[in-house]
């Protein structure tokens, strides 16, 4: 449930209350009028129509300048209403949105977290340290930037898209020459051989079989059904992390320290991991529903999710077929 507040002219009364009762929101009420003259309007809104109101409003309301569309968190409500158990959690294409395109922003803190992350993750992964390269995984930000790429496509936001799309590969770029310089002045343990390298935890991250596929296509999903229903993310944020954070850091290291066969096995877990959470994060987004308000936006989604479709569809399928040839000629 929500609150929805909305501060338009006082001649807007006898249509918000339309709506409110159209869409038969729990409660609603008006403040005072202001000098300016308009007055705030509040509806209590549950989760099942709450994206129904929100469309109305927009419909209504969005080329009047001087409107403003808030949505606040309702902690309790009392009494309680009998329709908050019958629909589960649920969150707005609008609340997605300020969530998601925060991750999809290059800024200090994003890189300062993804380098802070390498680091810890990098030390983990020489150390053999489970516990270190799990902290690395909280921390890091590459999460948001794929969802963001998938929730754009989802919506035809052109916009959005390629801001997600520099800012996964800012962040990516970073940690492998991040952990590029690390494996050139900290070389990693490799014992009498490749095949010896002292670290468990470096060569579990150089190779990908099918289960890894699989398992990165249910993180993902995890992640943005996390998102869509409300439910908190951080366990799923650091199952996602799993997937990309130490391939990079195994990639960069082992590159540095001039073992590329082993590198590249870590580098095709990445774009493997890479590839199945953006597909799993899209499905989500359509079976959820997620799409624009109008038809035109609609229209204009409908091509970009055929056409990114597509493209992921035939890059996970090379991928897996990459991954069976290596099997075999390595097994």
């Amino acid at each position: 449930m929500r609150l929805i507040e909305i501060v338009a002219d006082e001649g807007h009364t006898g249509t918000l209350s339309g709506i409110a009762d159209q869409h038969e929101v729990t409660d609603y009420w008006w403040g005072a009028p202001a000098e300016d003259g308009r007055r705030s309007f509040r509806m209590l809104v549950n989760d099942k129509e709450r994206q129904s109101v929100m469309d109305a409003l927009q419909n209504i309301l969005g080329t009047s300048g001087d409107t403003r569309i808030v949505v606040l968190p309702v902690d309790t409500v009392l009494p309680r209403p009998q329709e908050d158990e019958e629909h589960s959690a649920t969150v707005t294409r609008e609340e997605l949105y300020s969530q998601i395109e925060k991750g999809a922003r290059i800024d200090s803190n994003y890189l300062l977290l993804t380098f802070l992350s390498t680091v810890v993750a990098a030390i983990g992964l020489i150390e053999d340290n489970v516990a270190v390269v799990v902290g690395a995984m909280v921390i890091a930000p590459l999460l948001g930037p794929l969802i963001a790429l998938s929730f754009g496509s989802s919506l035809g936001d052109g916009k959005l898209l390629l801001s997600a799309l520099k800012t996964g590969l800012t962040g990516l770029g970073l940690s492998f020459l991040v952990s590029l310089f690390i494996g050139m002045v900290w070389p990693v343990d490799i014992g009498r051989g490749e095949a010896l390298i002292a670290s468990a935890e470096i060569l579990a991250r150089t190779d990908v079989g099918l289960a890894g596929v699989a398992l990165a296509l249910v993180s993902g999903a995890a992640a943005v059904l996390s998102l869509t229903t409300g439910l908190s993310s951080t366990l799923v944020g650091v199952m996602v992390a799993v997937a990309l954070l130490p391939p990079t850091a195994t990639m960069g290291m082992l590159v540095g320290a001039g073992y590329t066969k082993l590198a590249g096995g870590a580098m095709l877990l990445l774009a493997v991991n890479v590839v199945c959470v953006i597909i799993s994060a899209k499905l989500v987004f359509l079976a959820k529903g997620v799409q624009p308000r109008t038809w035109h936006e609609r229209n204009k989604a409908r091509q970009s999710t055929v056409l990114y479709g597509a493209i992921w569809g035939v890059l996970l399928l090379v991928l897996v077929l990459i991954v069976y040839a290596r099997h075999q000629v390595f097994d």
